[in-house]
C-alpha cells in the first residue's frame, strides 16, 4: 500500500473520470475533481463535428460526483476548469495545493469535447485541431508543471494518463464513417508519449507515470452523442477503469508499470479487481476495428 492520500482527477463530472474519482475515494483518497460542468443541467458545447452545434445538457456534474466521494467517506474539492483555459487550469491546481498541501495522485482523464473529433482533415479548421492538442495534451502538461514539484516535496506520487487505441493504431475508415479525426488521434498520440519520457526523468523522485488504455467503455456521452457515428452502449462499465486506477494508486506492484501502458480491461479481469464484472465482451461492430483490450495490446506490441 502506497502512503499517498490525495488525488486530482480531470473530467470527473461523468463517465470514466467520475468512476475513477469514486474508486479512489473508496480506496481512502481525498479527491479533488475538475471539469466544466459544476451543477446538473448546465449547457456546454459537446458536438463532435463542425456541421452542428450541440449544447444540450449531458447527465452528470462535479457536484454529483463530489457527493459520491463524500458518501464514500472521503473529502472532495470541486475546482472547475476548462481544458482550453490555461489560467483556469493553473488556478485549479494552485487551489488544491493551497488547500491540501499537495497532491499525490494525478489522473489526466479529461479530453477536449468539441468539433474535430469526427471531422475529416479538410472539414476541420486548424483551430479545431489546435483545441484538441491543447485539451488532450497541453492541458495535462500545464497541470503537471504545478503538481510534480508538489509530488517531489512529498516524496513521490503517481501520474496516470488515459491513452487510447487511436494513439497507436490507424482508423478503419474516414472520420465519422467508422474512423476518427486527425485531431483526436494526433492529440492522443502526443499524450501517449509522455509516460515514457517523464518516467525516466522522475524515477529518482519516486514518481510513477503510467498510461492506462480503457478500451471501449459505456459512458453517458456515448449514449447521447455517438450513436449516429456507429458507437453503441455495448461498452464495458466505467468502474473497470476506476478499479484499475485505484489498484495503481494503492499497490506496491504498480512500480512495475512505470513508463508502460496498462490495458485496463484485460488487467482488471485477470486481477479480479471488479468481482461483479465477468470481463470484456467480444466486439467488432461493422466497419470498425476490434477495440478489445487484448487486440489493442497485440497491436501495441507490434
Amino acid at each position: 500500500m502506497q502512503g499517498w492520500k490525495t488525488a486530482f482527477v480531470t473530467g470527473a463530472s461523468r463517465g470514466i473520470g467520475k468512476a475513477i474519482a469514486v474508486s479512489l475515494a473508496q480506496a481512502g483518497f481525498d479527491v479533488a475533481i475538475t471539469a466544466r460542468t459544476v451543477e446538473p443541467g448546465e449547457q456546454r458545447e459537446h458536438s463532435s463535428t463542425i456541421a452542428r452545434s450541440d449544447t444540450s445538457p449531458l447527465p452528470g456534474s462535479l457536484r454529483e460526483t463530489a457527493e459520491l466521494i463524500e458518501k464514500a467517506g472521503a473529502r472532495s474539492l470541486v475546482v472547475p476548469a476548462d481544458l482550453l483555459d490555461r489560467a483556469m487550469l493553473g488556478a485549479a491546481a494552485t487551489t488544491v495545493i493551497d488547500r491540501w498541501g499537495g497532491i499525490d495522485v494525478v489522473v489526466h482523464n479529461a479530453r477536449y469535447i468539441g468539433p474535430g473529433h469526427m471531422d475529416t482533415f479538410l472539414e476541420a479548421p486548424i483551430s479545431a485541431i489546435e483545441n484538441h492538442m491543447q485539451g488532450n495534451f497541453f492541458a495535462s502538461l500545464v497541470l503537471n508543471k504545478f503538481f510534480i514539484p508538489s509530488m517531489i516535496a512529498r516524496g513521490g506520487g503517481l501520474i496516470v494518463n488515459l491513452t487510447s487505441g487511436a494513439a497507436f493504431s490507424d482508423p478503419p475508415g474516414p472520420a465519422g464513417q467508422g474512423g476518427w479525426g486527425i485531431s483526436y488521434g494526433a492529440s492522443k498520440a502526443a499524450i501517449h508519449r509522455v509516460a515514457g519520457a517523464l518516467s525516466q526523468e522522475l524515477a529518482d523522485q519516486k514518481i510513477l507515470v503510467v498510461n492506462v488504455e480503457p478500451g471501449y467503455i459505456a459512458t453517458e456521452r456515448i449514449a447521447q452523442d455517438m450513436s449516429s457515428f456507429g458507437y453503441t452502449q455495448n461498452g464495458e462499465p466505467p468502474e473497470v477503469i476506476g478499479a484499475t486506477v485505484a489498484w495503481l494508486a494503492t499497490s506496491e506492484e504498480a512500480s512495475t508499470f512505470n513508463g508502460e501502458t496498462l490495458f485496463a480491461q484485460d488487467f482488471c479481469r485477470k486481477r479480479g479487481l471488479l468481482p461483479e464484472w465477468t470481463g470484456p465482451k467480444p466486439r467488432k461492430p461493422p466497419g470498425r476495428p476490434d477495440l478489445s483490450g487484448a487486440r489493442l495490446a497485440e497491436l501495441y506490441r507490434l
